[in-house]
């Protein structure tokens, strides 16, 4: 597929974050050529215009102000909510290194969430950050699949680079999302990993918009054996297997000292972000 690529001017590249363990985020890019079929951030599409095929285009968002450091002392910073801050285009243009120069010895958290191996070009600058974690998106470990569901890094080069940043001294996170139902293999892949991971993060498939007849749809022509299954979830709102995995995964993780966050009920954990912020503003 042939990527639309076009340069636009950022006013600035912090943005205040609604996600639950982030104060601000940064988007260095507009779109992402991963084309994740599952991919929530779809949705920018009402706000930027693009009426191209999502994952068909990619604006770079360029910014001369500098970021204000200040501003984020003592807080969190997310690399990137709705792109992915080390697709293909990244190895071109450099935004997000020009990004991690800025917050060298900034005394922040800072977490980079990507599925791209191109992330370890930029060791030299990710051991400068004081506090940084690494989060490697990886939900399978059957490479159909995962061709099957995006463009980024194969799943043996996410690994490898995942091993590269760890042996580097990097604080290294393999975020399990989504989890698909039935599909996502959780105790193989903590178990082929287990090395070169400091943290497991989980999250499961959330449903939603567009995409979600996407999905169903994949699911009855690839996993047909699943689809009943899939539609008690999907269809009918049941929540029995999200909590007996929850449970199984914290059995699991349990028994092998493995460190972990459960992000399950993400939408619950906004909402309690938000009325923890009103109160503090009232």
């Amino acid at each position: 597929m042939e990527i639309i690529e076009k340069k636009i001017v950022a006013k600035d590249y912090l943005t205040k974050s609604k996600l639950p363990a982030s104060d601000y985020v940064i988007n260095p890019y507009v779109g992402c050529p991963h084309a994740c079929k599952y991919c929530y951030a779809s949705f920018m599409k009402r706000f930027t215009g693009h009426e191209e095929e999502w994952g068909s285009f990619i604006d770079i968002k360029e910014c001369e102000k500098p970021i204000n450091v200040k501003r984020i002392k003592g807080k969190s910073v997310f690399l990137s909510s709705v792109t992915d801050c080390y697709n293909v285009f990244e190895k071109k243009y450099k935004i997000t290194r020009n990004i991690l120069e800025q917050l060298a010895d900034v005394d922040c958290q800072i977490t980079v969430s990507t599925k791209s191996a191109l992330i370890v070009r930029d060791i030299d600058l990710l051991k400068k950050l004081r506090k940084l974690k690494v989060a490697f998106s990886l939900n399978t470990l059957d490479e159909k699949f995962q061709k099957d569901m995006d463009n980024a890094s194969k799943i043996i080069e996410r690994l490898k680079a995942l091993k590269i940043l760890h042996e580097e001294g990097i604080y290294t996170v393999l975020f399990m999302s989504p989890i698909f139902p039935y599909i996502t293999e959780c105790q193989e892949l903590i178990d082929v990993s287990k090395d070169r991971v400091c943290e497991y993060w989980f999250e499961n498939l959330n449903l939603r918009g567009a995409y979600k007849k996407t999905i169903l749809n994949y699911i009855r022509v690839n996993y047909p054996q699943l689809l009943e299954k899939y539609k008690q979830i999907y269809l009918k709102n049941d929540l029995t297997y999200w909590k007996e995995l929850s449970y199984a995964l914290d059995r699991y993780c349990s028994e092998r000292k493995v460190r972990y966050i459960n992000y399950f009920y993400h939408e619950e954990l906004v909402k309690k972000k938000s009325e923890t912020n009103n109160k503090n503003i009232s």
